[in-house]
C-alpha cells in the first residue's frame, strides 16, 4: 500500500511473517519453559529471540516502562552479594485507575496486590519464590517518591509501601525486612494481566472444589476449566470464595502459586514458535503490560534473562509464603515469624534451598499449593 502509514505497514507485516523455524535449531526437545514466575516478562522476552528485529524491536521496546530503582534508593541498600544468583521482586498492582475501575474505587494510588521474590540460584536451573502477603504488618522505612519524603510507619501493612512511594518504597521495604538486595523489579497490572491471559488463548487448572466470590466476578464448579483472562485474574485475587478458607491473603496465595505453575505449563505447550502472528500478538501484549527497573527496560535486556533462565520448569521452583502468624491485636493481619522467617531471608543470601522447618507452624502453610487447584 502505497499511502503515508505503507513504510510502517510493510515492516510490520515483514516483522510478523518471519519464520520462527530459526529459534529451534536444538529441535522440538530443547526446552522453553522460562521462569513464567516474572509473569508477562518472561513469556515475552523469550517470544523475542526471533522477532526483535527492525519495526518489531522498536515496537515492543516503546511499549516497556521503565523505574530507575538505583537512583532512587542510592547506596542506602542491602550489600549486592555476587555469588551467581538473582533476585526479583515481582508485584501485581491493583490499581483502579483507567480500565481496572471495574474492580473497585479509584481513590487515587496502586497497591500491591501480589509481592513475589524470586531467587533463581546459581547455574541458573532452579529457583524459590517467597510470596509476601499484602496484610502483613511491617516496619516501612522512610522513602521518596517523586521528589517527595515519605515518612515511614512502624507498622504499616505491607502493600502500603508501594501505594504511599511506588515500585522504589516496594523495593526498599523488601530489602528492608529481609536484608536481601534486589537485582530487578517487575509489576504487572489487572488489564494486562487479563489480555496476556487472553492472548495466550487460556489458562487450564482444574478445582478440586467449586469456588464461588462475586467479587473477584469468579464461579467455578469443581473439574477442569480453560479459564480466559478474567476468569484468571479472579482467580489469583478470590479472598472469599476459597474453599475453607478465611478470607484472608494466605488462601489467595496458595492459588497464586498454583496458577502460576499452570501458567508455566501454558507457555511451554502454546505453540508460538510455529504462529509467527500469535508471536507477535502475545509480545506485543505483554510488553505493554509491565514496568520494570530500568536495567530490565530493553528488549535486548529481557530476551538475556528470558535466556539465562530457559532450563527451569515448574518442577524445578519451590514456592512458600513468608512465615506469619495472625497478630494478636488485629486478626485481620499478620506478622513476620521471626525466627522462621530469618530462616528464609539467610537461605536466599546465601544461595541455598529454604529449609522446610522455615514454614513448620506458619499460618501461611495451609497444605501445599495444590489443596484448591492443580
Amino acid at each position: 500500500m502505497a499511502d503515508s502509514n505503507g513504510t510502517a505497514k510493510t515492516a510490520e507485516s515483514r516483522a510478523r511473517g518471519i519464520r520462527a523455524t530459526g529459534r529451534r535449531r536444538k529441535g522440538p526437545t530443547r526446552r522453553r519453559r522460562i521462569l513464567t514466575i516474572t509473569l508477562c516478562v518472561a513469556v515475552s522476552a523469550v517470544l523475542l529471540g526471533g522477532a526483535g528485529l527492525g519495526y518489531v524491536y522498536f515496537k515492543l521496546n516503546g511499549n516497556l516502562k521503565g523505574v530507575d530503582i538505583n537512583s532512587a534508593l542510592g547506596h542506602d541498600r542491602p550489600k549486592n552479594v555476587d555469588n551467581g544468583s538473582m533476585d526479583i521482586l515481582v508485584m501485581g498492582s491493583d490499581s483502579r485507575a483507567g480500565k481496572n475501575g471495574e474492580y473497585g474505587k479509584d481513590e487515587g494510588g496502586a497497591r500491591s496486590d501480589t509481592a513475589m521474590i524470586v531467587h533463581v540460584y546459581k547455574g541458573r536451573k532452579k529457583a524459590s519464590v517467597v510470596s509476601i502477603p499484602r496484610d502483613t504488618l511491617v516496619k516501612r522505612p522512610d522513602c521518596s517518591s517523586n521528589g517527595k519524603d515519605v515518612p515511614g510507619q512502624d507498622r504499616a501493612m505491607f502493600n502500603t509501601a508501594f501505594e504511599v512511594g511506588g515500585p522504589a518504597c516496594a523495593v526498599k521495604t523488601v530489602e528492608s525486612i529481609s536484608g536481601v538486595r534486589m537485582d530487578h523489579f517487575i509489576e504487572v497490572d489487572f488489564t494486562g494481566f487479563k489480555k496476556l491471559i487472553d492472548a495466550l488463548g487460556g489458562v487450564e487448572v482444574t478445582t478440586k472444589k467449586s469456588i464461588n466470590d462475586n467479587n473477584s466476578h469468579l464461579h467455578l464448579p469443581a473439574g477442569t476449566h480453560t479459564l480466559n483472562g478474567e476468569q484468571s485474574l479472579g482467580l489469583v485475587r478470590t479472598r472469599h470464595g476459597v474453599p475453607g478458607g478465611d478470607g484472608s491473603d494466605l488462601g489467595r496465595i496458595q492459588l497464586q502459586q498454583t496458577f502460576l505453575k499452570a501458567l508455566m505449563n501454558q507457555v511451554k505447550n502454546v505453540g508460538v514458535l510455529t504462529n509467527p502472528t500469535k508471536l507477535y500478538d502475545i509480545a506485543d501484549t505483554a510488553t505493554k503490560a509491565i514496568t520494570t527497573d530500568t536495567d530490565l527496560n530493553s528488549v535486548s535486556e529481557l530476551t538475556g534473562l528470558a535466556k539465562s533462565l530457559g532450563n527451569i520448569g515448574s518442577d524445578n521452583i519451590n514456592m512458600v509464603t513468608l512465615p506469619v502468624t495472625y497478630d494478636k491485636t488485629n486478626p485481620d493481619r499478620v506478622v513476620p515469624l521471626e525466627r522462621q522467617s530469618r530462616l528464609v531471608w539467610d537461605a536466599l543470601r546465601q544461595d541455598r534451598e529454604i529449609p522446610k522447618s522455615a514454614t513448620k507452624g506458619s499460618a501461611g502453610d495451609q497444605g501445599g499449593t495444590d489443596r484448591y487447584v492443580k
